[in-house]
C-alpha cells in the first residue's frame, strides 16, 4: 500500500498521538476476498441466506453530539436494523461513532489500530480519494456488487454515477442517491424579519445594496452592534461561486474549484475576501469573528446578537427551538438567494450544487469476503422501499428523521412531490410555520439551477499527489492570510493580497493547480454540466 500520504497526514494531525509505523499491515489481503463463491445464484435479496458463521458488519455513523438521546451506537435505529436484518442473516451489526467535524482524524486513528469499519463513507470526494490513496480501501468488483445489490447498482446506472466510481482506472466507490442535488433546498438561512420591520424594511434583502442598507439601519438603530456576526475559518472550502465568471472556463474550474484546497490567488476568492474586508471595516462583522467557533456563533444568534443563522432542516431543529424559547415574540424569515447580487461583483446568483450523489462509499481494505458481502447486502436491504420508509419515518428516542442512519443509500427523504418532501423536513412545533417559505426557497433555487447557475466541483479519476503533500500547510496559511486580509485597511488590501497570493502559490498551491490542470488535459476529470 502507499504510505506517503498517510504519514504526512499523521505528521500534521496526530503528532504525538501515534508512531509513524503504527499503520503497518493495513491493507493486507485476506484469503476470502471477493471470491466467486460470494456471488448469489439468484441476484438480490431473493438470493440471500444466513451466513454459516456469524459475520460482524461495522457501519460508521456521525456522532453529532446531541444531548438527551441514546448513543448513535445503540438506539432504536440500531436495534431495528439488528432485529430485522442482522439476526435474519447471522450478521452482528456494530455502529461506529465518527466525529462529524473531525472525520479524517477518526478514520486515521481507526486505521492505525487496524480497526477500520467495513464500510467507509463520506460526503467530500477529496477525503475518500485520500483514503484510497492511503490504502484504506479495497477495489470493488462492480459485477459482484450488481449481483448482491442490483437495486442499488441499477440506480447508480440510471443516475449516471458510474463516472465517480474510479481512481486511476480502479473501482473504489459506490454512491448513494442525492435527490434534488442541484438546489441545496434542505439548508436554509434565517434572518431577523422583526429587526427589518423595526427599521422600516418589509421584505428580506434581494440585492447586496439592500443588504448593506439593512445592516446600516440595524446598526444605526442600536439593535445590534455587529449584526452580521461571523465565525472563524476552519474549512478548506471557499464559498466563492457567486463571484465567478459565467460561464466559467472549464480548465480554470478544474484547477481551482475544490472542497479540499482553499483557492487563494484565484480572482473569485479575491472578490469574496474583499467584500469581507469591506464588511469588517464598516462594522457589520464582529471584530472577534476569528476566535468565534460555530457553537458560539449559534449561541449569539439565539441570544439575539446577530441577524442571521443557517443550517439543515428537519422536523426538529434544536437551535430554532432554542431561539424561539429565548425570543418568543421574534419573527424570522428565510433569506433570499439573491441577497448577494451586486453589479460588477456578483451579477446574479450562482450556487454550489451538491454532488450528484450522496455518500461516497468504499469498503475497508481489511474486510473479508463475507464482511464485504454482508456490507453489500445491507446496502441493498436499506434501499428497499419498505425498509427505507420505516427508517425515514420513525422517531426512535427523538432522533427525528436523522439521515445518519440511512444515508448509506439516500441523502434525504424522497417523496412524490417536492412539496411533500419539504413538508417532511419543515421544522415543527414553532411559533411560525416555515413550510411555504421553504417551498418558495426551493423554487428560487430551482430557477437558479435551471438557468445553469448551479454546478459543483470537479471529481478526478486519478489522485492529486500534491494535495496530499500540501493541503494541510495550505489550509493553515489560508486561515492566517484570510484573517489578515479581512482585518486590514481597505486601501492596503490589493497589495497585501498580491503578496499573500505569491507566497501561497510558492507554498504548494502552484504545484496543486498545475497537477490538476494536467489531469484535466488528460481527460481525468468530470465535466461542467454544459460541456457533457
Amino acid at each position: 500500500m502507499r504510505k506517503k500520504g498517510f504519514q504526512k497526514f499523521v505528521a500534521t494531525l496526530l503528532v504525538g498521538v501515534m508512531a509513524m509505523g503504527c499503520f503497518a499491515g493495513c491493507g493486507e489481503k485476506k484469503d476470502d476476498k471477493a471470491e466467486g463463491s460470494l456471488f448469489n445464484e439468484v441476484a438480490g435479496i431473493e438470493g440471500y441466506s444466513a451466513f454459516k458463521e456469524q459475520v460482524t458488519l461495522q457501519i460508521p455513523v456521525y456522532n453529532r453530539g446531541v444531548a438527551g438521546i441514546d448513543s448513535v451506537a445503540d438506539n432504536g435505529y440500531t436495534k431495528y436494523v439488528q432485529e430485522n436484518f442482522g439476526d435474519k442473516y447471522n450478521i452482528k451489526m456494530e455502529f461506529i461513532p465518527i466525529t462529524r467535524s473531525d472525520v479524517m482524524t477518526d478514520y486515521a486513528l481507526l486505521a492505525s489500530t487496524n480497526n477500520l469499519p467495513t464500510i467507509l463513507m463520506e460526503y467530500d470526494y477529496p477525503k475518500v480519494t485520500q483514503w484510497a490513496e492511503d490504502g484504506y480501501l479495497q477495489t470493488i468488483d462492480l459485477d459482484l456488487f450488481a449481483n448482491i445489490a442490483p437495486t442499488y447498482y441499477n440506480r447508480m446506472v440510471e443516475l449516471n454515477q458510474l463516472a465517480y466510481t474510479k481512481i486511476n482506472n480502479d473501482t473504489y466507490f459506490v454512491l448513494a442517491e442525492r435527490p434534488y442535488y442541484d438546489t441545496t433546498y434542505t439548508h436554509c438561512t434565517f434572518v431577523r424579519m422583526d429587526w427589518l420591520k423595526q427599521v422600516g424594511i418589509n421584505e428580506v434583502p434581494k440585492s447586496y445594496a439592500d443588504y448593506c442598507a439593512a445592516m446600516d439601519a440595524i446598526k444605526a438603530a442600536g439593535i445590534a452592534e455587529h449584526p452580521a456576526g461571523g465565525t472563524m475559518v476552519t474549512a478548506a472550502y471557499v464559498a466563492n461561486f457567486g463571484f465567478r465568471n459565467y460561464p466559467i472556463d472549464e480548465a480554470e474550474w478544474a484547477q481551482h474549484s475544490s472542497l479540499g484546497t482553499p483557492s487563494l490567488s484565484w480572482e473569485p476568492t479575491k472578490k469574496l475576501i474583499k467584500r469581507a474586508n469591506a464588511e469588517y471595516n464598516k462594522g457589520y462583522t464582529d471584530p472577534e469573528y476569528y476566535i468565534t467557533d460555530a457553537e458560539t456563533a449559534k449561541a449569539k444568534f439565539i441570544n439575539g446578537e446577530t441577524y442571521s443563522y443557517g443550517g439543515y432542516m428537519s422536523a426538529t431543529v434544536d437551535w430554532l427551538d432554542a431561539f424561539f424559547a429565548a425570543n418568543p415574540n421574534a419573527e424570522l424569515a428565510i433569506a433570499s438567494n439573491y441577497g448577494g447580487v451586486e453589479a460588477g461583483v456578483q451579477d446574479f446568483p450562482q450556487i454550489r450544487a451538491d454532488n450528484p450523489y450522496g455518500m461516497t462509499i468504499g469498503f475497508s481494505s481489511d474486510a473479508t469476503g463475507d464482511e464485504l458481502k454482508a456490507a453489500m447486502m445491507y446496502m441493498e436491504w436499506c434501499t428497499q422501499p419498505d425498509t427505507l420508509y420505516t427508517l425515514q419515518h420513525n422517531d426512535w428516542n427523538n432522533y427525528n428523521n436523522s439521515k445518519d442512519f440511512w444515508c448509506v443509500t439516500i441523502e434525504s427523504v424522497k417523496a412524490a412531490t417536492i412539496e411533500e418532501a419539504i413538508a417532511a423536513i419543515a421544522p415543527q412545533g414553532l411559533p411560525q410555520d416555515f413550510t411555504q417559505q421553504m417551498i418558495d426557497n426551493y423554487y428560487e433555487l430551482r430557477k437558479i439551477a435551471d438557468e445553469g447557475h448551479a454546478y459543483t466541483d470537479p471529481a478526478f479519476s486519478a489522485s492529486v499527489a500534491a494535495e496530499s503533500e500540501y493541503n494541510a500547510t495550505l489550509l493553515s496559511k489560508y486561515i492566517e492570510y484570510y484573517d489578515k486580509l479581512v482585518m486590514c485597511k481597505p486601501e492596503e488590501f490589493d497589495a497585501l493580497y498580491e503578496q499573500y497570493s505569491k507566497e501561497y502559490l510558492a507554498a504548494g498551491y502552484q504545484a496543486i493547480i498545475d497537477e490538476r490542470l494536467e489531469l484535466y488535459k488528460d481527460g481525468k476529470t468530470t465535466k461542467l454540466p454544459w460541456n457533457k
